[in-house]
Order: C-alpha cells, then structure tokens, then sequence
C-alpha cells in the first residue's frame, strides 16, 4: 500500500521485505529518495515510492521497504504498508482510468482483484527505470 493505494508486483522482482529504518540522506538527490541503508553489508538506495507518485511519503514509523533487484545493484522501495501474498490474475487497464491516475502508462500491468480492493499491478523494472531516470535528471 503506498499513499493510500493498493499495489501489486510479481513476487519474482521482490528480493525481500524489510520494516522502514532510517536512511542517509544523499545532498543533492530528489526528495523522493529516501537515502542509503546498510542491509547486512550491502549498500541499498531507498525510493520513497510514495512520494514519487505525488503522496505526501511512506509510513515512517510502520512502513516497509521492498528490496528488489535493478540491473547488478539492490534498490528499496519503501511503501506504507505490505499486506500479503496472493495470486491473482491480472486484467489489462486503460492506462486512461482512474486505477492508473497519477502515474505513468508504462508502469502500469493491469489491474487485479484482491480481498482487500481493486490492486494496481506495477512493472517494478519499469517503475525502477522511470524513478532511476527521473532521479539523475534531478540532481
């Protein structure tokens, strides 16, 4: 869940799921990056997902980071909240709608039903892509 929304991936493009924790602030770098954090000796850049696609940010306090793989480096999203793993069958989304307001075409999958709502399924490699740029081009 991230600013109120319900968002889904492919469980494949998730590495791990870790509570929030507090980041090193890059000078310089977008407001929607969260910062660094050290993950068992690895260095992981976290995106505030949230405030990428125009919410106020993650949960500080009870939110959760989503570790996932771009390209040969670790990159955390964090987001306000995980609710579970469920299998569900995605359907195609006019990128026009309302489940896609706010947020690029090219993120979008589709849409699928869950117990708890209609989830937005994201393209993690495209999202990743899309805030990575969007990211250089910022700072």
């Amino acid at each position: 869940m991230a600013g109120g929304r319900l968002f889904g991936c492919e469980i494949s493009a998730v590495r791990e799921i870790i509570p929030i924790r507090r980041a090193t602030r890059l000078p310089g770098a977008p407001g929607f990056v969260v910062g660094l954090i050290n993950l068992r000796g690895m260095v992981v850049t976290v995106v505030d997902l949230v405030r990428r696609f125009g919410g106020a940010g993650a949960d500080p306090v009870d939110g959760s980071i989503i570790v996932v793989d771009f390209g040969t480096r670790a990159v955390g999203l964090a987001v306000d909240a995980m609710r579970d793993v469920q299998g569900v069958v995605a359907r195609a989304v006019d990128t026009g709608s309302a489940a896609t307001a706010g947020l690029p075409a090219s993120v979008v999958r589709g849409m699928a039903e869950s117990s708890e709502g209609l989830v937005t399924l994201l393209d993690i490699g495209a999202v990743l892509k899309q805030v990575m740029s969007s990211a250089e081009g910022e700072s």
